[in-house]
């Protein structure tokens, strides 16, 4: 299995290698190395670990120094960036339910969505979700407003939604009033692409596709 992984891998370093150049290649093969380490310490699986190689890649080709899998505060973020003073994190969705919650599947992805951006957000000046774009994240709206315009009454019902599946530790309230969705990246691994999505947009498209 070990080498399948390291297989894969490699095919999406081969594929995006000409895009780079010599410095953000090295960089690119230096995350490879660390997502090989960490998959053997069984803390990673391919599809998370590709799109977050591509993920990478393309923060690296924006300036971005690129941590992946990154503990901090406690917590352990997908991807951890920082260019100059600024930092972003990135979670990565790709929508896969457990067994657990065949019943739930919605309510679940919905909950599990709202936790990372509660908790993750404030830890960077910029927060970000990345997913596939065959999976319809769902996101309430109630998170894409500025913190500013978000009323108790949903700041209740997300600490409520997120309390059925998280509480240890508990999501506060107050990680929900001042909680930041910044954008959304599209991954396509095909093409080991990113497509980066304003939320107010994506959400309309998600609208639609609900229909």
């Amino acid at each position: 299995m070990v080498n399948k992984f390291i297989e894969d891998i490699d095919y999406v370093v081969k594929k995006i290698q000409d895009e780079l150049s010599q410095e953000e290649y090295r960089k690119v093969l230096n995350l490879r190395d660390s997502l090989i380490k960490m998959y053997r310490e069984r803390k990673v699986k391919i599809n998370h670990s590709v799109m977050e190689l591509i993920c990478a890649k393309f923060l690296v080709q924006g300036g971005f120094n690129v941590d992946l899998e990154h503990e901090l505060n406690g917590i352990s973020t997908d991807i951890y960036a920082k260019k100059g003073f600024g930092s972003l994190i990135i979670e990565v969705e790709t929508g896969f339910v457990p067994p657990t919650h065949a019943l739930d599947p919605v309510n679940y992805l919905r909950a599990r969505v709202t936790s990372k951006i509660t908790r993750y957000s404030a830890f960077a000046n910029k927060f970000i979700l990345a997913t596939t774009p065959y999976y319809i994240m769902q996101i309430p709206t109630s998170l894409v407003k500025p913190p500013r315009f978000r009323t108790e009454e949903e700041v209740m019902y997300l600490k409520s939604l997120c309390d059925q599946y998280y509480t240890n530790p508990p999501v506060s309230l107050e990680e929900i009033r001042n909680a930041r969705l910044h954008s959304i990246y599209v991954v396509d691994v095909d093409n080991a692409s990113v497509r980066e999505w304003e939320v107010n947009e994506y959400m309309g498209k998600a609208a639609l596709w609900n229909v």
